[in-house]
């Protein structure tokens, strides 16, 4: 499993699964799995903002 950080090269020819954004409120990491252009498969996990929080 690969970590992304911020301008990271990334070879992404097809993504095979992507996340599902978790109901919660705050940042949350995730994964998502993905072969490149020579049909290597990766896991690269990145922080995305949860879908539970509630403007107002």
């Amino acid at each position: 499993m690969e970590r992304y950080e911020y301008a990271m090269d990334l070879d992404i020819a097809h993504v095979i699964k992507s996340p599902d954004i978790p109901e919660v409120c705050g940042v949350v990491p995730v994964q998502m799995t993905y072969e490149d252009h020579q049909g290597k498969r990766h896991v690269l996990e990145y922080l995305v903002m949860g879908k539970g929080c509630q403007n107002g």
